[in-house]
């Protein structure tokens, strides 16, 4: 019996190669499937007259469609007393400026969104080299409506409401991404996702999950503990 990473001929592997493919397409079929269920998901219209700082000034939810007809928003981790942006949030949003021109032919939108005032991120994106839309919620409601950012009082109660559970959580800022549609005037909720419902849009771990070595994530403090913002890795 062949075990994991055993040195074997190419018809031994190929056989051990057909077994993995077949749960693979099963995978696929399963994730097709889960794919038409989110969206079949129900909506709810955004009444809330929020006010978001971009580079060209103020601009609402609607705006940020730009004239298509879906809107992707990733929540951004900046907390408006930081200096600099999450380095996971960071290792996310590496995978968003080349997808922005194929989002838009697909009559979708992006823009990520941040509590922290628009100098800070304007500043921190000039470093980081992206592209896609950026902009502030500072002064909004917008984040803790959303559930990616927490009143104070919460966080020392262990009460935060995240990933559509009430969990203790040690930070003021979670990570998320929110799906919009719009109709007519009318701007819809369709969809958010949290935690590792976030992995879909990360690229690196699914070059990673094909490797022998895979993430090499086992034994660190937390599983997201090696990134590092791009311009921080040794050599870079």
């Amino acid at each position: 019996m062949t075990t994991a990473n055993d040195a074997v001929d190419r018809a031994t592997w190929l056989t051990a190669r057909k077994q993995l493919l077949a749960r693979e397409k099963a995978l696929t079929r399963e994730y097709d499937a889960l794919a038409a269920a989110r969206r079949a998901l129900p909506r709810v219209r955004v009444d809330a007259p929020y006010v978001f700082t971009g580079p060209d000034g103020p601009r609402s939810l609607s705006d940020l469609f730009g004239g298509k007809r879906q809107l992707v928003v990733y929540h951004f981790m900046f907390d408006p007393s930081w200096e600099q942006g999450c380095k996971s949030c960071s290792f996310v949003s590496d995978h968003f400026s080349g997808a922005v021109a194929h989002l838009a032919a697909r009559d979708t939108a992006f823009a990520a969104i941040s509590r922290a005032p628009l100098a800070k991120i304007e500043a921190f994106r000039a470093r980081m080299g992206w592209t896609f839309p950026w902009l502030s919620s500072h002064g909004s409601s917008f984040n803790y409506d959303f559930h990616v950012s927490f009143d104070p009082a919460d966080v020392a109660a262990q009460a935060v409401e995240y990933n559509y559970t009430t969990q203790a959580f040690l930070h003021p800022e979670a990570p998320g991404l929110s799906v919009f549609a719009r109709e007519g005037d009318a701007v819809y909720h369709t969809y958010s996702t949290y935690g590792r419902g976030l992995e879909p849009v990360m690229a690196t771990y699914a070059i990673l999950d094909i490797t022998p070595l895979g993430r090499q994530e086992e034994g660190l403090e937390f599983p997201m503990a090696w990134v590092r913002h791009h311009d921080r890795y040794d050599g870079a």
